[in-house]
């Protein structure tokens, strides 16, 4: 709630995140890692979401990168690859030391984000793509993915970037104990849909946890010309002078 509005699920104004990120002692120079916990979300549940605590720390990763965090990293495979590790864990909370000056101004790396005007622009351009980071169901319309995101469909022109297998499984980015899928395995699936280097890629899902966990990926294989689509199929099916489209395209 901090990084993200409640009610767009979009990331919050610069101001609101260099208040936050220093409220939390976090500073452009401070080397933060994230993780979370898989728990097997259930989109019948009211807010599955807080069970998808890995995907939860992806998304914070790229907002902080985006405020201008210098070194973010991920805790590959999350609290389960600790434990599994062996290592101890708490149960007591640890409450940071605020700091008072974030060291650069918010945003430092704007790039992260595009937002839904420069959404329109990637499926007009040929050398630019939207990359759909959801399920086949959800790309075809069969659902919506999320129990709050009523209408089904895919934005037009988007690619379908293939995650998993609902709003809330990686798969095809994840092995089977959640640790990351070597690069060259993600680097194939990118390939097989069209996703080359020299294409300017933009990552989108429902509300920006998938399409963050794409986009990192893509930003630690050396890919330069990756961002977010904030908004998602959130923001984009809220409009209902938006185009959608559902089926199999042809």
């Amino acid at each position: 709630m901090l990084l993200e509005s409640p009610v767009t699920w979009n990331r919050r104004s610069p101001i609101d995140l260099k208040v936050a990120l220093e409220s939390k002692g976090i500073s452009a120079d401070t080397t933060v890692i994230l993780y979370g916990r898989f728990g097997a979300p259930d989109n019948n549940d009211a807010f599955p979401g807080s069970s998808a605590g890995h995907l939860g720390a992806i998304r914070s990763a790229a907002i902080m990168m985006y405020a201008g965090v210098k070194d973010v990293r991920i805790l590959n495979g999350g609290l389960l690859s600790w434990e599994k590790a062996g290592f101890d864990i708490e149960t007591k909370a640890n409450y940071p030391k605020r700091v008072y000056d974030f060291g650069t101004d918010v945003p430092a790396n704007p790039w992260v984000f595009i937002d839904i005007d420069e959404a329109k622009e990637y499926i007009k351009s040929n050398n630019k793509e939207l990359v759909s980071v959801r399920s086949w169901a959800e790309y075809i319309g069969d659902v919506s993915g999320y129990n709050y995101i009523k209408k089904k469909g895919r934005i037009p022109g988007s690619v379908f970037g293939n995650c998993g297998t609902d709003a809330y499984h990686m798969e095809n980015y994840r092995n089977i104990d959640h640790t990351t899928r070597e690069f060259h395995e993600v680097e194939q699936q990118l390939q097989e849909a069209g996703l080359t280097p020299d294409k300017q890629l933009a990552f989108y899902c429902g509300t920006g946890w998938r399409g963050s966990e794409a986009f990192f990926n893509a930003y630690l294989m050396g890919n330069p010309k990756v961002s977010v689509f904030d908004g998602g199929w959130f923001e984009w099916s809220n409009d209902p002078n938006n185009p959608y489209e559902t089926g199999e395209p042809k």
